[in-house]
């Protein structure tokens, strides 16, 4: 850190305490009460008494003073607010800032709680840093600063770190929540012990972390570049341990903050637009999240069309079935047999990661590269090793790995290299994998080259032959006005009787390629059985989700013109908004909103990601949900059948709020019509109801049957298909909770990371959610309830009816054909013995 730099700042703070009575100040003879504020000198922070949310209580804190967003950046009496508008803020006889509830109280509800000389000598002022301290009148001596005890908040020119002389370790903490200010779940802290790293922990597990100090930035935060707006101080010496960050321009206000829901984010205020605006933000990626991929592995999130999770060099996954099904939380261990102590053993250099967690190593600040690898080679309890401070002006400094390596992770233009130890045969597999002469390689890239531009050409001709053709078909109609609109007709009526006019914009495919740049594997959102989603960016700055149908796709021409002709006539909050689509030769997308918290199956069947919705969002979700079914079922022109409800097809904005999509499988009914049958099952087994999976008749009481499904999987966080419990005597989840629920022992499977402190309401509110649940699986139809009943039953306290014993809870196995095949109980308890099912799988 250049002491020069920070002069006028260090300046600045020991010579605030000339102290006057200004508005900035407060003195023995100067206290603030609850109508009263304190401003700092330039006006830019005030200091008083506020009510956070909906609630009464009233706490102690700062805030902007010259936005009109009311945003708190520090809380004093956080563990005790106070009653009433009594509070009171002073200096006592003691010399110490205390704050009081009421004017008669003795005993203080927050005091700064420091050892003061000279009594009745102090005084405290809130600076224009947003810093609150307390010194002695006409001294640069000071006692105590609200720098030093943050909250969920990080200021410029504060410091996070630890004081290793007195052992003042500064940290964030979140909010309880919007409506309390107490210290909540989530913390942002220095971890002082092995090489130095920010981390955010979620109670006393690491939930995210920063990775090491490269020299310039935090290896694991790519984004953090010194530019003209800020510069960062880093400090680890036996003083400290510390990280400032500054701003070069005083009028930009930013700050950074842990929020409740276990998201750092930092903040610009924006002056034209007059609101805060978020320019970065973490864990914002599966790949963030801490051991994401288990021990010993490398987490790749730019590989979407592949399991993100690799095992490092020379390991191998723990449990190949599980890594199989795209489940890496086991981790990887040493590949069998695998010697790397003395036996002619060497390092693979795995590129552009951040390093494994640091907590565990061993540094030399002596080393260089060359001589960090003779030291980890030396020493057969060293397993990998790479630089300290890649990024400093030296670029020296080694740090050696002597444990698991957990929690790395790959980026594309950041990062730095970590060296592997392997034994000697898995070296030269390396070696011979990345080893190609010069000239095979410019022989490749020639012929290559001749091939490609062979291949371009044959497919521009295919492709003009296949447009031709398609033109003369029929298959589609066009409309060319001021605006290209696609006709998307079947027969040019509605089955209601009336025209349709649908006017759907139509996309040139050169729009979408460049919005996606070109389709590129790190716009890729996802994959199914249609195709993949890509996002992507419209030349005036709106973000769009892509539905590009895969030309081997089990999604054919019917379902894309189905969803093309259904969906653009939807209009719901909980429905997702198609924007147009795309068709050119082969090629057939769907062109959606873009929501960017992915699916609700994304959350609730991982076991970190879980945690970030509590029983309240849930609610929502599946209120929200329920809501969407109604309007497809009851409120919109056409009673509309989706038969494809999942977790997976619902999608969760950046509010959290539930929009189903994918409709290609959705099936439209006019007038009073309540039902119809087919020889095509489509969907996903595990949510479909007995009549439609076993005699191919669907009606408004499938999906019902499907959102029972759904709704038992968002409370207990456990998949329907694929459920496997010892000494259970279902194969399914939804059979489990039914003997559950008879038993009276219904919460035990309910998902306990919903809540921290179960009250009486909320259990009550889950049970009620259960007994819906099971009343949407019952094994007949017709003892189902309509999607209006749930919406009703959801929404209040009235009693509800008994359930029925729901579907498909028999043990199920495979036999040689792979056909599903069950033995379970009917309602009457006589059995139904060997029934096999064979039907189209849905994605």
């Amino acid at each position: 850190m250049n002491p020069v730099k920070w002069l006028p700042y260090t300046l600045l703070l020991f010579n605030l305490f000339q102290f006057s009575t200004s508005i900035d100040t407060i003195t023995a003879n100067r206290s603030i009460g609850d109508d009263e504020l304190i401003l700092s000198g330039g006006k830019v922070f005030a200091l008083g008494f506020f009510s956070p949310g909906n609630s009464a209580k009233r706490y102690l804190g700062i805030w902007y003073n010259q936005i009109p967003e009311k945003t708190i950046v520090w809380v004093a009496n956080r563990k005790h607010p106070i009653s009433g508008t009594t509070g009171i803020l002073s200096i006592n006889g003691q010399g110490n800032l205390v704050l009081y509830q009421g004017s008669q109280s003795t005993l203080p509800v927050w005091s700064t709680n420091v050892s003061v000389t000279s009594l009745n000598d102090t005084a405290a002022q809130l600076l224009d840093s947003g810093n609150l301290v307390l010194a002695q009148n006409g001294s640069e001596n000071m006692l105590w600063q609200s720098f030093d005890y943050p909250t969920d908040t990080m200021l410029p020119f504060m410091k996070l770190g630890l004081d290793r002389k007195t052992g003042l370790n500064r940290f964030l903490s979140s909010w309880k929540s919007p409506d309390d200010p107490g210290i909540g779940n989530y913390s942002y802290r220095i971890d002082p012990i092995g090489f130095p790293q920010l981390s955010l922990y979620k109670g006393s597990d690491k939930w995210w972390r920063t990775g090491s100090w490269t020299g310039q930035r935090w290896s694991g935060v790519p984004e953090m570049t010194r530019n003209y707006i800020f510069n960062v101080s880093f400090v680890d010496n036996e003083d400290a341990i510390s990280i400032m960050y500054g701003v070069t321009d005083p009028s930009i206000l930013t700050r950074m903050v842990v929020n409740e829901s276990g998201m750092q984010q930092r903040f610009t205020w924006n002056r034209r637009e007059n609101s805060w605006i978020g320019f970065w933000s973490a864990p914002k990626e599966q790949c963030d999240y801490y051991n994401h991929c288990g021990t010993n592995s490398n987490c790749n999130p730019y590989h979407s069309d592949v399991f993100e999770c690799t095992c490092l060099p020379g390991y191998e996954p723990k449990f190949p079935q599980e890594w199989y099904l795209r489940d890496g939380s086991g981790g990887c261990k040493r590949k069998l047999g695998m010697s790397t102590c003395q036996n002619r053993e060497g390092f693979v250099k795995v590129a552009h990661v951040k390093v494994p967690d640091t907590l565990i190593t061993r540094v030399d600040m002596s080393l260089d590269l060359n001589e960090c690898e003779l030291k980890c080679l030396s020493n057969c309890s060293c397993i990998a090793y790479t630089r300290a401070y890649p990024e400093s002006n030296s670029g020296i400094g080694c740090l050696t790995y002597h444990g698991d390596l957990i929690d790395t992770r790959t980026y594309t233009n950041a990062g730095q290299d970590l060296y592997v130890r392997v034994n000697a045969a898995e070296l030269a597999l390396y070696a011979k994998n990345g080893s190609l002469r010069k000239k095979e390689i410019v022989a490749i890239v020639i012929s290559s080259s001749v091939a490609m531009l062979l291949l371009v050409g044959l497919v521009y001709w295919f492709f003009r032959r296949k447009l031709k053709g398609k033109s003369k078909s029929g298959d589609f109609k066009f409309s060319y006005t001021s605006s290209t609109f696609l006709d998307g007709s079947l027969s040019g009526k509605d089955q209601d009787g009336n025209r349709r006019n649908t006017d759907l914009p139509l996309f040139d495919f050169s729009t979408i390629a460049a919005a996606t740049n070109n389709f590129c594997i790190e716009n890729k959102l996802g994959e199914g059985g249609f195709g993949s989603v890509y996002k992507g960016v419209l030349p005036n700055g709106r973000e769009i989700a892509i539905k590009r149908l895969s030309k081997y796709s089990g999604q054919g021409i019917r379902e894309f013109k189905n969803e093309v002709s259904l969906i653009a006539k939807l209009q719901h909050r909980n429905l997702v908004s198609i924007l147009g689509c795309c068709i050119e030769a082969e090629e057939k997308m769907l062109v959606y909103e873009y929501v960017p918290n992915k699916s609700l199956d994304f959350f609730i069947f991982n076991e970190t990601k879980r945690t970030l919705l509590d029983w309240n969002n849930r609610f929502e979700i599946i209120c929200g949900i329920a809501r969407g079914i109604l309007y497809l079922h009851q409120d919109s022109r056409l009673r509309i059948i989706h038969r494809d409800l999942k977790a997976s097809n619902v999608l969760l904005d950046s509010a959290l709020n539930p929009k189903i999509s994918d409709f290609g499988m959705a099936r439209i009914f006019g007038g009073e019509q309540l039902e119809g049958n087919t020889n095509r099952v489509v969907g996903t087994y595990g949510y479909m109801s007995p009549e439609y999976a076993m005699d191919g008749q669907f009606s408004i009481k499938s999906d019902v049957y499907s959102f029972g499904v759904l709704l038992v999987e968002i409370i207990t966080g456990i998949k329907n298909r694929g459920f496997n419990l010892e000494d259970c005597d279902s194969s399914n989840l939804v059979g489990h909770v039914w003997d559950l629920w008879r038993e009276g022992k219904a919460m035990e499977i309910v998902d306990k990371s919903m809540w921290e402190e179960s009250s009486h309401s909320s259990v009550h509110e889950v049970l009620r959610c259960v007994h819906v649940g099971l009343l949407c699986v019952q094994e007949q139809a017709s003892d189902r309830p309509t999607m209006s009943s749930v919406v009703f039953m959801l929404g209040n306290d009235n009693p509800l009816p008994t359930p029925k014993q729901p579907a498909f809870i028999g043990k199920i196995r495979s036999n040689k054909n792979g056909d599903a095949t069950w033995t379970g109980t009917t309602e009457g308890g006589s059995s139904i013995n060997d029934v096999t099912i064979s039907m189209f799988h849905g994605r």
